[in-house]
Parts: structure tokens; sequence; C-alpha cells
């Protein structure tokens, strides 16, 4: 007969539960190390989905050392209020979901996220200091809706007001997360840039997130604002300055008629199409199609002082310091019949 010694509080019953060690990716919601969760929903080929605000907590042997996390967030048709009563309702009908990513009770990143019939997928990356887990290494990564928490500008809560949609937590998706220990930082080169794709994969720029992780090249901001925000140090973006480069593309959206409508009423918005086309051509001759931006706001601060803008041919160009410790909302007007897009970013060290 072989006995059992257990120390402390322990019973025979008890689970000994392995923490994360780093490198780890945790792709299924049964893992054992996914030991706490608040309104989130576990699942198996992915995390889960949050109800609404919440939170997940996973037990990791950091070791002492600083920890880099990566979440990866997602939409998709399934992700809307009353998700999980079996609403209906399409996602393509409401508005973006601006969220909050918090860890360790800290607000880290903001990710803007639209709806539509495909997956919208967007990436938060942070690191956490030593001091920052706890000697039982419980890491809690939290979901919030902009709407919710502490330390967040009224300001900031009031100019998002019906341009995001509320509740935006309602049925979000965390497909994965990621723990590793940051590399050696490399010298950094001065003038780096990259497209507005990868700004978007990189977590450094969020406008409403990516439909296929591989795409390159500009990216559209039909909802009027996007995210800047602090990254982990030694990756693309952090600390320095950012020039982040903004153009136009004519907005020929004609919406999708249903069956009922007469053909004269489809020509006659095809028509409208090809004018708004043709308007913006005219524009881009003559350089006149660069957007204007509006208001630049620190999610925790409020409001900012506007950060040098010049206009080059039709991009108009940005020039703002990377940010550290908040999030910054950038406010886009576009030119009548117009979408502004995200063409690229400069980083200077």
């Amino acid at each position: 007969m072989t006995a059992t010694f257990l120390t402390g509080p322990a019973t025979e019953l008890d689970e000994v539960i392995v923490p994360l060690s780093p490198p780890i990716e945790v792709f299924g919601g049964q893992a054992a190390a996914l030991q706490v969760t608040d309104q989130f929903h576990r699942g198996k080929q992915i995390l889960g989905r949050f109800e609404r605000s919440g939170l997940i907590g996973f037990k990791v042997a950091a070791k002492g050392r600083r920890l880099r996390v990566k979440v990866s967030l997602a939409v998709d048709s399934i992700s809307v209020p009353g998700w999980h009563l079996d609403s209906q309702v399409q996602a393509a009908q409401f508005l973006p979901r601006l969220i909050q990513v918090r860890a360790q009770g800290r607000l880290r990143q903001c990710v803007l996220l639209k709806g539509g019939s495909g997956i919208k997928s967007a990436q938060a990356a942070f690191d956490l200091l030593p001091e920052e887990v706890p000697d039982d290494g419980l890491v809690c990564v939290e979901a919030l809706d902009i709407a919710e928490g502490g330390g967040i500008s009224e300001e900031v809560r009031e100019a998002v007001t019906g341009s995001v949609m509320q509740g935006g937590t309602a049925g979000l998706r965390i497909d994965s997360v990621a723990f590793s220990l940051p590399p050696e930082p490399k010298p950094a080169r001065h003038g780096e840039d990259l497209d507005g794709a990868r700004c978007e994969l990189l977590s450094l720029i969020s406008s409403g997130g990516l439909a296929n992780l591989n795409r390159r090249g500009a990216r559209t901001l039909r909802h009027g604002l996007f995210v800047v925000n602090p990254v982990p140090a030694g990756v693309f973006g952090s600390g320095g300055r950012l020039t982040i480069r903004l153009g136009s593309r004519a907005d020929t959206s004609t919406g999708r008629p249903g069956p009922d409508r007469a053909l004269m009423r489809r020509a006659w918005r095809r028509a409208g199409g090809e004018a708004r086309r043709l308007r913006h051509v005219a524009r881009e001759a003559f350089c006149t199609a660069a957007p204007a931006v509006a208001r630049v706001m620190s999610v925790q601060d409020g409001g900012l002082a506007m950060p040098t803008r010049s206009t080059v041919g039709n991009a108009l160009e940005l020039d703002l310091p990377a940010p550290v410790g908040s999030p910054v909302l950038v406010f886009v007007t576009p030119r009548q019949g117009a979408v502004p897009t995200l063409v690229s970013a400069d980083w200077t060290p």
C-alpha cells in the first residue's frame, strides 16, 4: 500500500495544476491552466466567448521574468448582443465595437472591431513586468466595453457615443492567448515604415480588424476613427515618433438592394456610385482628395493638442509621439463621396 502525503490545506481530491511555461499558446477553453473565468463561456476550438465584459485568468510560471502576452480577439456573424439567446440579428447591422484590453487591472490596449458576415480578427500585445505577476502566477486578462470600468476619460466616452456599439463585448471571441519571454531588443533602424494592414496585425493601429491576416496594403476607415496603441518595448512603434499617412478612395458603395427593388432604382444607385468615383478622380487630379483629422484624444486623459499635419498630394501625414501609457483615438473626416484609408506609418525611434 502506498501512502500519499499532501501539504497545506489540499486534499486527495484536489487536482494539481501545472502552470503554463512560456513560450506557449493556449487555443482551447478546456486547458487546466485557465483557472478563472468571469462572464466567459469556454470553447473547444477557441478559448471561448464573452457573454459581456469579463475576464479570464491563467496560471503562468513567469519565474520573476518580464512576460509578453498576445491576445487574439475576433468577431463573427454570431458575435451580436444576445448571441447566447440564439439571436438571429446579423452582425453587419451593428456599429463597430471599441474594446478595452486590460491585464492585472490596468488598461493595455484598445481594439476596434467591425461586424460583418466574415470573421474580423485583431491582436492585443503587451508586456507584464516581473512585479505585476503575483507569486501564485495568476495572470488575468479582461475585455471591457469602452463605456465600462474606471480610468477612462468621460470626454472620450461622450465622443464615441453613437459611433460604436453599446455592450461591444457581447459574443466577443478570444481565439487564443500566447505567453512568451520578450526577445532581446534589436537596434532600431531610423525611418522604418509599415503599411496599414501590417500596423493592424502588430496591434499598433486598430481600424476595424482584419479578415485576412496575410493581407498587405492600405486599410479603409469607414467608421471615422482608429486607435493608436502603446506597444511592447523593442516593437515597431514603441517610443519615439510616428508619422501616419492617410489617403482616400472613392466611395462607390451602393448597398445591396432587396429582391423587391425596381430595376430602375438599382440602375440609379449604380449611376450615383459611378458619379462619386468620377468626382473623386477629379479631386485626385487637383490633389484635393486628402482626408482631414478632426480630433485626437487619449483614452485615459481626453483631448490632446492637435499634432502636426501636412498634406502631400492626396495624402495627409499626421506626426505624433508614439503612445506610451494610453491608447489614442484619432477621428478622421472624409471628403464628400470618399472613404479615408490608412496607408502606412513611419517610425522614428
